[in-house]
């Protein structure tokens, strides 16, 4: 039986497992993102997902047959490399510089082994089209707080999900876990996405 454990604070990437049958122990790696620039959008998000994931594999109190999940989301919106934002004030001009408009969401995932030490990682990228919402709509969003917690300053599974016109790829990347990819980062070290079912 193998342990799954989610290097991450995010409580979408962790309902999203657990909607799809996996429920994984959490354990956030702590890792200081700012250390990490100068990246390409996609690069970034693989390297951030690397560390957090190194970091808490690292770690002497995980069961020996633990299998750690380490990610990292960014939009990348006109080659510039969005993260979560600032503030409100940049949440607001995140948001008029977004609407209408189209970004690609990247997510790196970091699989690790802990018994094996062996590690397989990927990108997924997605298409994000963006409704035009005028600047009443902004501000109401950006008022409740969400945009504030979430890379790329928006949601596609909660108070954001109207104002996101169309994705193209895979719509559980943009929640900030592809499970598809995470299938096949699995199968590469040897482990079947079932297993991992709750029982």
């Amino acid at each position: 039986m193998t342990t799954f454990v989610l290097a991450s604070a995010s409580p979408a990437r962790l309902s999203t497992l657990q909607q799809a049958g996996v429920d994984p122990v959490v354990i956030v790696s702590g890792v200081d993102e700012s250390q990490v620039v100068g990246l390409p959008a996609a690069e970034l998000a693989l390297q951030l997902a690397e560390l957090k994931c190194a970091a808490v594999a690292g770690r002497d109190d995980l069961p020996p047959d633990a299998v750690v999940l380490g990610c990292d989301s960014v939009l990348e919106l006109d080659g510039a490399v969005l993260g979560k934002p600032d503030d409100a004030a940049d949440a607001l001009a995140r948001w008029r510089s977004m609407r209408g408009r189209s970004g690609v969401l990247h997510s790196g995932h970091s699989l690790r082994d802990v018994t094996t030490g062996r590690v397989a990682a990927a990108t997924a990228s997605t298409v994000v089209h963006f409704a035009d919402l005028d600047d009443a709509e902004i501000a109401a969003y950006v008022a409740t707080g969400e945009p504030l917690h979430v890379a790329g300053a928006f949601t596609v599974d909660g108070l954001g999900g109207p104002f996101v016109r169309a994705i193209e790829g895979d719509h559980h990347n943009v929640v900030g876990v592809s499970l598809p990819l995470l299938r096949e980062l699995l199968a590469e070290l040897g482990h079947r996405w079932v297993d991992l079912w709750r029982r």
